[in-house]
């Protein structure tokens, strides 16, 4: 696992990397770009993947300026799952918000349940910390559910990446949820299904190239803020909002996730 610079969590892990949606504004992919390959047999680095499709219980080396250490992205941003990650929450003892998943779309159409059941079983073998997911496919949700493979559990919450109404949402009585309106690129208006089953939302602008052209209004941000006002839900703004809200950006946490309240012991 890896800390992290998402303010929202305290760590990230990704025993899953890669994503096939081909969103222009992803920072994974930058990442994946850039430090992606691996070491060939000819000296060179690599990021030829001959399956299209990698399980890896090893992992893979890359050697830069010298110095050879794991690689993270051996295949760039082609959907790899590295077995030899699974263990990595258990190892830590102090109670942490976990992103699980930050360099991939895990309930992406294109990942293997099998995939998907190995990642929530090493969640369900270390209770001490909540785990948070993201998806632009929130249908995968649904379908894990109706056959009993999403875990119910308090510290399990499966979040819904959006950037407009336009886009589906999950939303359960039985599950923790929440809604990343990032980037928010254009007006949401009345939220879909009006944030009914909702437990928390986030709000965060595009970064990186092109992200001038796409920034949103503040009139955007209050009319979710409002929505979330009259549903007692709490908002989290991430740092690049700043220059659309003010410095005085809200950091709300459900209370289950409240940070402040953690253990201080980093084990």
């Amino acid at each position: 696992m890896d800390k992290t610079k998402i303010d929202w969590c305290d760590m990230s892990w990704n025993p899953i990397t890669g994503c096939r949606h081909g969103c222009e504004y992803c920072y994974a992919r930058r990442m994946a770009e850039r430090f992606g390959g691996y070491d060939d047999d000819k000296g060179g680095i690599t990021t030829q993947n001959p399956l299209r499709r990698a399980e890896l219980h090893e992992p893979l080396t890359v050697t830069r300026k010298g110095k050879a250490a794991n690689a993270p992205y051996p295949f760039g941003f082609e959907p790899t799952f590295h077995y030899y990650r699974l263990d990595e929450p258990a190892r830590k003892t102090r109670p942490r918000n976990i992103f699980v998943g930050s360099m991939a779309d895990i309930f992406g159409k294109w990942v293997p349940a099998k995939w998907i059941a190995e990642v929530l079983d090493a969640c369900e073998k270390a209770p001490q910390h909540n785990y948070l997911f993201l998806t632009k496919n929130p249908k995968r949700y649904i379908e894990l559910d109706n056959i009993a493979l999403l875990p119910r559990a308090e510290n399990f919450w499966y979040g819904s990446t959006v950037t407009g109404p336009e886009m589906p949402l999950f939303y359960s009585e039985h599950h923790k949820t929440f809604l990343s309106i990032e980037p928010l690129l254009n007006r949401m208006g009345d939220t879909p299904t009006n944030l009914r089953g909702i437990d928390w939302v986030i709000i965060g602008a595009m970064t990186g190239p092109g992200s001038e052209k796409h920034r949103p209004e503040r009139a955007w941000v209050e009319e979710i803020v409002e929505q979330c006002r009259r549903k007692n839900i709490p908002v989290f703004m991430k740092s690049n909002l700043a220059e659309v809200w003010g410095d005085d950006l809200l950091r709300e946490f459900p209370p289950e996730l409240n940070k402040a309240e953690r253990g201080k012991n980093d084990v």
